[in-house]
């Protein structure tokens, strides 16, 4: 039960009488006003904008937004549901609910259980989540994590409110790259037979894991590819070590606890069973007019004199927003990387996905706007992309950066953090931050169990709610403690402003997950629960100063039914949103 979407609806109605009678315009859309939690919990339990937002479009018949607002207020104050409805400031509608309506919510949640808040505001349809994609080139490192945590966590909620999801890994096994990898992992295949091959050239990966990529080399090959040339050994090495870096991938994702229903290869756009799709992409953008031959003026800053000037093949892209057209072939005539990454997409929209979300490193956000034309103009507008850019993480300890690995060569793995602090630490952290914006990761820092770290504080919080229940088993006769018993409790009885504040913040979690998954924004998750948290840790220090607000109270056997009741919801909210992050709920903690 959502009652953020329930009195929006309620409020389009009024609004809709309102363009019946004349004084509002026939095509006024209705989906520009919100129904939210006031800032201020003593302004009412809902804030709505909707004069606001309508009232300039209706100059003749308001003369201001506060007078639009009052005719909004005086029809919600009718409503059977509503205490009052007040208008504040320029135009702003503050209400008050009957208790009851939150009654129902509690009511709500204890039915559904884990169910409480899923499809909240979902629209269906088929979405593609596309993230991680690291080059399979070596183990993975820390920011790879965040994106991989953003995207998973981003597919969960998306899943949870409703979406049909699909979690999608794009293998980048063509380019120069693998080719470099390849070379690298010949050098330690010539190790494992014994070669004294000295330091690793530049260029080359150093790092120890590919080591055991050589010896299994040597195992299955013997000495036969060592004096082989390089067009013939080339490529056995290169899918052996793309598929010994893709199982190191899986397995440190794995101790993510995340997992891909997709694995696309790169090189199946050109050499797999389908043909050449890249070839196929480019002919249905040349079929809309939207590839030419043309000259392309040099890149801002670039000396003209470093810049050639040719004919190339370009896709319109500036038909679609983007700033230059851009290059499809390069000058030797084999595909540019752009060229890959249009076939790519074309592939997602003909597997029917209508909203394609990728989820990349910050330093791609130069390459947004012609990939959303891309794919606006290969779905005729049908389909949406959405990229989310991650930041960098900086590794600390107590303070002080992190930086070297031996076992990657120049770079701190993500399974060694993993190790170190756990998955729940960094799935969290991960997400306690919104995804563009710089993450400072202390691993010192996220293993105390302190108020400070936030994913210990949440867990706790979990942890105390279970607690009450288990006390509750010891002292309270057991037919007050069934489900039955608990959806007959009067949560009425909850009128301290604490327990005001815990039912608040429960019937915000739909609304919540709303927002969150409309925005692709799984942070917002965190810091709700973080907030919800924060407010029962409140209350339980306020019921160790003041006995008769603690949640076990057998001389008063009705109100410790209603907070009973209440911290099994409260637990169960707690739950559900830390399983939408992929962070486990313990029921104690030690």
């Amino acid at each position: 039960m959502n009652i953020y979407a329930d009195f929006r609806q309620r409020v389009a109605a009024i609004l809709s009488s309102i363009v019946a009678s004349g004084r509002l315009p026939a095509d006024l859309d209705l989906a520009r006003f919100v129904v939210e939690p006031p800032r201020e919990a003593s302004h009412g339990d809902l804030a709505v904008n909707a004069a606001m937002v309508y009232a300039k479009e209706a100059k003749t018949s308001f003369s201001n937004p506060r007078q639009l607002a009052a005719e909004i207020a005086f029809a919600l104050a009718e409503d059977a549901d509503v205490a009052s409805a007040e208008v504040a400031g320029p135009g702003f509608i503050n209400v008050v609910v009957k208790p009851e309506v939150f009654g129902r919510v509690l009511r709500a949640a204890l039915d559904l259980g884990s169910d409480f808040g899923r499809g909240a505001g979902g629209t269906g349809g088929k979405v593609n989540v596309e993230y991680v994609s690291a080059n399979p080139t070596g183990p993975m490192h820390v920011g790879h994590g965040r994106g991989a945590v953003f995207g998973d966590a981003l597919a969960n909620l998306l899943e949870f409110s409703g979406a049909d999801v699909t979690r999608e890994y794009y293998v980048n096994d063509a380019g120069a790259q693998v080719d470099v990898l390849a070379r690298s992992a010949f050098l330690r295949y010539r190790e494992a037979l014994g070669e004294t091959i000295g330091e690793i050239p530049e260029g080359l990966y150093p790092g120890d894991y590919l080591k055991e990529v050589g010896r299994s080399l040597a195992q299955a090959h013997g000495g036969s590819l060592r004096d082989a040339p390089e067009a013939d050994w080339l490529p056995i090495v290169r899918a052996a070590a793309i598929e010994a870096m893709m199982a190191m991938i899986r397995a440190d994702l794995e101790a993510l606890a995340i997992t891909h229903e997709e694995f696309f290869s790169e090189r199946s756009l050109v050499y797999g069973r389908e043909g050449d799709q890249v070839a196929a992409a480019i002919a249905a953008l040349r079929g809309q007019g939207l590839v030419y031959e043309g000259r392309l003026p040099p890149p801002k800053g670039q000396p003209s004199e470093d810049w050639e000037d040719r004919e190339q093949t370009l896709f319109r892209s500036t038909a679609f927003g983007d700033d230059v057209d851009r290059p499809l072939l390069k000058s030797d005539g084999g595909y540019t990387y752009f060229a890959s990454d249009v076939a790519y997409h074309k592939s997602k929209i003909d597997r029917g996905f209508d909203t394609l979300i990728d989820v990349w490193g910050a330093d791609h956000g130069g390459y947004v706007a012609r990939m959303r034309a891309a794919v606006a103009a290969l779905s005729g507008g049908g389909a949406e992309l959405d990229v989310k850019l991650c930041q960098l993480v900086r590794l600390m300890r107590a303070g002080e950066p992190v930086r070297m690995s031996k076992r990657s060569g120049d770079f701190v793995t993500l399974r060694e953090v993993v190790d170190e602090v756990g998955r729940d630490a960094v799935r969290f952290m991960m997400l306690f931050r919104k995804n563009d914006a710089t993450l400072e990761f202390d691993l010192a820092k996220v293993i105390e169990q302190s108020k400070e770290n936030p994913v210990f504080y949440v867990q706790y919080a979990h942890a105390r709610a279970k607690s009450v229940l288990r006390q509750a088993h010891v002292g309270i006769p057991a037919p007050q403690l069934t489900t039955q018993a608990f959806e007959q409790a009067d949560f009425a009885l909850l009128a301290d402003p604490g327990e005001q504040e815990l039912v608040r913040l429960v019937a915000q979690f739909p609304r919540v997950v709303e927002a969150a998954a409309a925005a692709h924004e799984p942070h917002r998750i965190a810091f709700y629960l973080h907030d919800l948290a924060s407010s029962l840790h409140a209350q339980w220090t306020r019921g160790k100063e003041r006995p008769q607000l603690r949640f076990l109270n057998e001389e008063m056997p009705n109100l410790t039914s209603a907070r009973l009741a209440l911290a099994k919801i409260l637990a169960g909210v707690l739950s559900t949103g830390l399983g939408i992050l992929g962070v486990s709920a313990p029921d104690e903690m030690r």
